[in-house]
């Protein structure tokens, strides 16, 4: 029997509501394959099978606020018959332990961040069959979250269009008729999880704080070249290099590359890069690219392109939430200068870049103008000091000097 849990899409997060269903009862799935749709602050998340199976129960309902941990659904093995599991497991076990790291399954490890979810199969159901929300008006998952950034009230709003699922058109139309109902800021819930988060890093973890400017001169004429060759579908960003930099450089930095729980620091075999990504809407998810010092540049940019992608359109996968271990944030496309980040917890790094401009610089005794950027490290006092700390970011400018050989 394989339990598919509600996982952890992190710090921030303690529970999400279950929008629907893609799966149904008897329904062989594979591991990456789309199984639900759940709502949290980060918007509208696909959770994603991680073992392959046939699902014997749904457990959650739409419409139910559940703690990160729940049971969602069961899946039988391949040696077991689905319709026996069913009659047999109770209606729902309880959720996961606190303590417990966010999973999807009791005993599988997370899918690559690469790997591609099948289309969804059948329609949204729940565990008995009805498409409708438990006790509540039908609507669409896209209209109930506009509705609550809106403050359109559905029941109200159910009511007046009667016994028809509400749309997102209805909620828009009903927003524009009220102007005055006084809607809720639109990210605020976000607003509230990424400031308890920051919080609570700033609260717990001995921060300390390096920078350094790097002469990216040679890599931006590396790059230009690597592009004048490529139609725009696939042309490398610089965003992509620094990524690629920062995950090679970790290998002689491994104390800034892991979590830190309990107490505890627990070091990582793996780069897996968490991506600050701003939201047009407003506040901001951490999208992950796993194991980022074994994509190839042209992967590892293929990869950014696609998580950015569902990020900005509100549809990422569990899977692109998995626990990661050191962010890098960039508002160099923004103007800032430099960022001085705060960690997010549990890792205990994070990698800042501002943005890229001619700047005078003395080479060779001579006063020359090159293009230039500030990097910048926020780490955790607890699990290295300053001198480590330098040493990674000597390294990474030693990367960027060398863009052959990212």
């Amino acid at each position: 029997m394989i339990e598919l849990r509600l996982p952890s899409f992190g710090a921030d997060m303690d529970d999400a509501e279950f929008v629907q269903w893609n799966v149904q009862p008897g329904q062989a799935v594979a591991r990456g394959d789309i199984a639900c749709v759940v709502e949290t602050q980060k918007g509208a998340i696909d959770v994603e099978v991680w073992q392959d199976g046939t699902v014997a129960r749904l457990i959650a309902e739409p419409g139910q606020r559940l703690p990160v941990g729940s049971p969602l659904a069961l899946l039988a093995e391949a040696h077991e018959d689905w319709r026996t599991l069913a009659d047999a497991a109770p209606a729902a076990a309880g959720p996961a332990p606190p303590s417990t790291p966010a999973a999807a399954t009791a005993t599988a490890p997370a899918p690559d961040a690469a790997a591609a979810p099948s289309p969804a199969g059948g329609p949204p159901l729940s565990p008995t069959g009805s498409p409708e929300r438990a006790g509540g008006p039908r609507a669409s998952p896209a209209a109930r979250r506009r509705a609550r950034e809106l403050g359109v009230d559905l029941d109200a709003l159910a009511a007046r269009v009667g016994d028809r699922p509400l749309t997102l058109s209805d909620i828009e139309s009903a927003a524009a008729a009220a102007p005055a109902a006084g809607a809720p800021s639109e990210g605020s819930a976000m607003r509230e999880a990424i400031a308890a988060a920051m919080a609570r890093s700033k609260r717990e973890i001995p921060h300390y704080y390096l920078a350094r400017e790097a002469v990216v001169e040679p890599a931006l004429r590396w790059l230009e070249g690597y592009n004048a060759a490529r139609p725009p579908a696939e042309r490398m960003l610089f965003a992509a290099m620094l990524l690629r930099a920062v995950a090679l450089a970790l290998a002689d930095a491994p104390t800034l590359n892991g979590r830190c729980v309990g107490g505890r620091f627990q070091p990582s075999a793996t780069v897996d890069l968490a991506v600050v990504t701003s939201l047009r809407r407003g506040g901001l998810v951490i999208p992950t690219l796993h194991d980022a010092a074994r994509l190839p540049l042209p992967q590892l940019m293929a990869a950014l392109n696609d998580v950015l992608a569902r990020a900005r359109g509100g549809r990422l996968r569990s899977s692109d939430l998995g626990e990661a271990t050191i962010s890098v944030s960039n508002l160099g496309d923004l103007g800032a200068d430099a960022v001085h980040g705060v960690i997010y917890p549990p890792q205990v790094a994070l990698v800042g870049a501002g943005r890229i401009a001619s700047r005078a610089i003395v080479q060779d005794g001579r006063l020359i103008a090159a293009r230039t950027v500030q990097l910048t490290l926020a780490a955790d006092h607890r699990v290295s000091d300053g001198a480590t700390g330098a040493r990674f970011l000597a390294t990474l400018v030693e990367r960027l000097d060398h863009p052959e050989d990212l």
